[in-house]
C-alpha cells in the first residue's frame, strides 16, 4: 500500500510545502522563536516548556485549550520548516541500539572515534552513586546536558511505577554495591509526589532485603519541584484536580508542572543538588586523569594503525 506525503483534507502528512498562517499565528510563531532562541543552549524543550515561556512572558492564555492550539500551530511550523525539528522533543520512541559495522574498517574508524572521545566514568571513584530521574520523558535531554558531564544516567521515571521495574533499579543498585542518591523531577501536585514516595518506598525496600552488605542503601531526593520553589521562583499553579483521591490530602494547595520552571533555572537546581552529593576532590582528580587517558588511547591507536598499514614492519 502506497501512502501520500500529504493530503488535502485533515491533518497534514510529511512536509508543508505552501504554509500561510494567519497574522494572528504569525505573531505567536514570532514570540516562539525569541523563546527557543533565548534558550537555545538548553534545546530540545518541550512544547509545554515552550507554553510556560509565552504564558510569562508574552501573557498567553494559560488552560489546555490554549495549549492545543500551541502544539498544533508549532507542529505545523515545523513541517514547513520555520521551527527546526532539533529544538523541540516530543517523541516517546524507545528503541535498542545494535553495535553492527559494515565491515571492520567501518569498526576500526569506530574504534578510532572511541579513543578521541574517550569519556572517564567519573561516579566510579565516587563514593555514593547519583542518578537523575525525571517524569518528563521529553526533558532527559537537556537535563543530560548538566549530568552527562558528571558521568551520571538520566532516566525518564514516568514508567517507574511497575513492579519489575522497581525491583529492576533495587537490583542494579545492590549490582553495584555501594550508597546511591536518586535525583527526582517531577510535578508538584498530590500524583506527582504520591507516586514519587510510593516509588521511594518500594525501592528501598527491595535494596534493603536483597543488599550484599549492611551499607548499600539508597536515597531519593525530591530535587524539583518543591512548595519553596513554586513560591520562590512565582510559578503559575492550578487547582489539584477534584478527581483525584490524592487531592483531599493535598488540601488547598495549588498544582503546578515541572515544566513551569524555566530551562537554565531547572539546569541550575540540578547541577546544585549533583555538587551537594559528589566528593568535589575525587571529581577533579578524575577529571585530569581522564584528559591524559585520552591521550595515551590515542596514541596507542594510531601507532598500532600505523604499523597495520606498513604490513607490521618497525
Amino acid at each position: 500500500m502506497q501512502i501520500a506525503a500529504s493530503r488535502k483534507n485533515g491533518r497534514p502528512r510529511g512536509y508543508i510545502d505552501e504554509y500561510r498562517p494567519q497574522a494572528k499565528t504569525l505573531a505567536l510563531l514570532n514570540q516562539v522563536y525569541i523563546v527557543l532562541d533565548e534558550y537555545r543552549e538548553h534545546w530540545p524543550l518541550t512544547i509545554r516548556q515552550v507554553f510556560y515561556r509565552l504564558v510569562g512572558r508574552f501573557d498567553y492564555p494559560k488552560d489546555e485549550a490554549a495549549y492545543e492550539r500551541l502544539c498544533t500551530h508549532m507542529s505545523n511550523a515545523r513541517r514547513a520548516r520555520r521551527i527546526s525539528f532539533d529544538s523541540i522533543r516530543d517523541d516517546g520512541v524507545i528503541t535498542l541500539s545494535m553495535n553492527h559495522f559494515d565491515d571492520v574498517e567501518h569498526f576500526r574508524r569506530h574504534v578510532r572515534g572511541l579513543s578521541e572521545n574517550y569519556r572517564k566514568n567519573l561516579m566510579a571513584s565516587q563514593p555514593r552513586h547519583i542518578e537523575v530521574w525525571c517524569e518528563a520523558a521529553g526533558m532527559i535531554h537537556q537535563l543530560a546536558d548538566v549530568a552527562h558531564d558528571y558521568s551520571i544516567r538520566v532516566y525518564s521515571s514516568s514508567g517507574f511505577d511497575s513492579t519489575t521495574a522497581k525491583k529492576d533499579i533495587a537490583d542494579h543498585i545492590c549490582t553495584i554495591g555501594k550508597p546511591a542518591v536518586i535525583l527526582h523531577l517531577g510535578d508538584y501536585d498530590p500524583s506527582g509526589e504520591s507516586v514519587f514516595e510510593a516509588m521511594a518506598e518500594d525501592v528501598k525496600a527491595f535494596v534493603e532485603a536483597d543488599r550484599p552488605w549492611a551499607t548499600v542503601d539508597v536515597e531519593f531526593r525530591r530535587t524539583t519541584l518543591t512548595a519553596d520553589q513554586v513560591e520562590r521562583y512565582r510559578l503559575p499553579t492550578s487547582p489539584a484536580k477534584s478527581t483525584d483521591s490524592r487531592t483531599k490530602r493535598w488540601g488547598d494547595r495549588g498544582t503546578c508542572q515541572l515544566e513551569a520552571l524555566a530551562p537554565d533555572e531547572i539546569a541550575d537546581i540540578l547541577r546544585a543538588a549533583i555538587d551537594d552529593v559528589i566528593a568535589p576532590f575525587t571529581m577533579e582528580f578524575d577529571r585530569s586523569a581522564e584528559e591524559a587517558e585520552r591521550q595515551e588511547l590515542t596514541r596507542l591507536l594510531t601507532f598500532t594503525a600505523s604499523r597495520e598499514n606498513d604490513g607490521g614492519r618497525q
